[in-house]
């Protein structure tokens, strides 16, 4: 188990500028754990005392509305840190969405205070952490603008362009859920972009044709 926890840890590129001793506490204060698909991490208001990271799966992260229903937010996929973090005051850390694994996973769990004293409190891994935050700010930017200003077409162009590999791994009824869009919509969307050649579609697996159109549709800008 010490190999291959080391060897998860060597993965992750947020630990790639440790030396090997500075590797070695990562290992004393962390641990391994591996999930199957459709298992879940935490809920929604679960605290915990530890940091999580994606070594390899992937999660997806959402949100109950009062009606029971999931809102989407986003995926995490691997070498990432799943966290959401908002201070560095409190050893607990609180969820404020659920996680779930898309499929089978494994984890890295490190102890926070440990983590806190043996790195944060003397300058290291300090700007690693901070771009991990600052990913998860423009993941929820990325969330508000597909939830309150984008229209189908951007839904659909935002994910395609962000997410691909996870767009063609899931079936259109699926996508059509997680975006809150009719399926004919998303059909419509799909042959839209096709006749503008941005995308071509072949067994219902989609490539992309024309990156910068495709960008061009979810930041505002007319084909």
């Amino acid at each position: 188990m010490t190999e291959e926890k080391l060897s998860s840890i060597k993965k992750l590129n947020f630990f790639k500028s440790l030396n090997d001793e500075q590797l070695k506490e990562i290992e004393d204060i962390s641990n391994i754990v591996e999930y199957p698909k459709n298992s879940i991490l935490y809920y929604e208001n679960d605290t915990y005392n530890k940091i999580f990271f994606l070594v390899s799966g992937v999660i997806k992260i959402y949100k109950i509305d009062k009606f029971e229903n999931e809102i989407f937010l986003y995926h995490i996929h691997k070498n990432s840190l799943i966290s959401e973090l908002t201070s560095l005051d409190n050893d607990s850390i609180y969820c404020y969405s659920n996680s779930e694994f898309m499929e089978d996973s494994v984890i890295l769990e490190v102890n926070f205070t440990a983590f806190k004293e043996r790195f944060l409190a003397k300058n290291i891994l300090n700007n690693e952490f901070i771009n991990e935050i600052l990913l998860k700010t423009h993941q929820l930017h990325c969330v508000v603008n597909r939830e309150l200003v984008f229209d189908a077409t951007a839904k659909v162009a935002f994910m395609l362009s962000d997410d691909l590999e996870m767009f063609n791994s899931l079936k259109r009824q699926d996508v059509s859920f997680m975006l809150h869009i009719q399926p004919e919509t998303l059909s419509r969307v799909l042959k839209k972009l096709k006749r503008s050649n941005i995308i071509e579609v072949e067994n219902s697996n989609v490539t992309i044709l024309d990156q910068k159109l495709l960008n061009h549709i979810y930041r505002g800008e007319q084909i």
